[in-house]
């Protein structure tokens, strides 16, 4: 998977940017509320990058920020919300305000968004009620953000959810603040207990 690119920008318009990454071209779909704070053709830009593989493509999503992405893949984790829809919220909402809209439980704000209707809406709340950060916490971080980041881990290793935010809580009770240290507490916990 290509994580980040960094490079030139060769052309950008609607449809994403073209960055240039020694001689290589590559098209990046990018949210069009970056696109302003995206530098001028022929200057160098850094992306933080999500690379969806499909039978009959390879794209590649291109966001400003860590957070930006981070959102994004949560988004396309959600049955029925593929890359197109995940690109077009963050084209029609700042994350900050994504994030207190689902955590608000506010459906209006989020129909106006394109292409979000009241029952799609509805779902994104349901479904992420409890796996964003919350809205004063910068993603990835500390406090919830972290929390979530750790229990994301857990689960993908194959534990429960239930039993993987206990065991977070629980290293994150002993004041431990690293993401590694968090895990492997919490790995302790849920091998040994």
């Amino acid at each position: 998977m290509i994580a980040s690119i960094k490079g030139r920008v060769l052309s950008k318009g609607p449809d994403g940017v073209v960055v240039d990454v020694n001689g290589v071209g590559y098209h990046v779909h990018v949210p069009l509320r970056s696109l302003g704070d995206i530098p001028d053709t022929g200057r160098d830009v850094f992306l933080y990058t999500y690379t969806n593989v499909r039978e009959d493509a390879i794209q590649l999503f291109g966001f400003l920020t860590e957070e930006e992405r981070r959102l994004f893949v949560t988004l396309i984790g959600i049955n029925g919300i593929g890359p197109k829809l995940g690109l077009t919220i963050l084209s029609g909402m700042p994350v900050r305000r994504f994030i207190e809209a689902v955590h608000n439980e506010d459906i209006d704000l989020l129909t106006k968004i394109p292409g979000l209707g009241r029952k799609t809406s509805a779902r994104l709340v349901l479904e992420l009620k409890g796996r964003l950060p919350s809205a004063g916490v910068r993603v990835g971080t500390t406090g919830e953000g972290l929390d979530a980041d750790a229990v994301s881990a857990l689960v993908n290793l194959g534990y429960k959810r239930s039993d993987s935010q206990r065991a977070v809580r629980d290293a994150m009770g002993k004041g431990l603040s690293s993401i590694e240290d968090i895990i492997k507490e919490a790995l302790r916990y849920l091998t040994e207990g």
